[in-house]
């Protein structure tokens, strides 16, 4: 039996998605270290899941359609205070493209890509 790889051929690497997304952890853990409170990295969350559309329901109260959601690869806040949404691409789907306004018309939050 054939093994299924990954839908846009990368490959899971110390329990991320990508190996890209694992280097670029690495490159956060090294900015804890950073002397500049806005290049320093205070706390980073991983997958963190934003709500685009909520549920909604039919008039039994029933969901009748799933809520969209977009998951942040990484929130990283910053020494300074600044918080950075960061979703480490290969290349953006429409789909992505998609969220990516909903993430700004809905919570005003600019995703930075790299």
């Amino acid at each position: 039996m054939a093994t299924v790889g990954s839908k846009y051929g990368n490959r899971k690497t110390n329990g991320y998605d990508s190996r890209r997304e694992a280097q670029y952890a690495a490159k956060l853990e090294a900015l804890r270290r950073a002397a500049d409170p806005e290049t320093r990295v205070a706390d980073i969350r991983k997958q963190v899941p934003f709500e685009l559309i909520p549920a909604q329901r039919g008039a039994d109260g029933k969901v009748v359609e799933r809520a969209c959601k977009y998951i942040a690869d990484f929130v990283v806040t910053r020494a300074s205070g600044r918080v950075d949404v960061i979703d480490v691409k290969g290349f953006k789907t429409p789909d992505y493209i998609i969220k990516r306004k909903l993430m700004l018309k809905v919570h005003g939050i600019r995703i930075l890509e790299v």
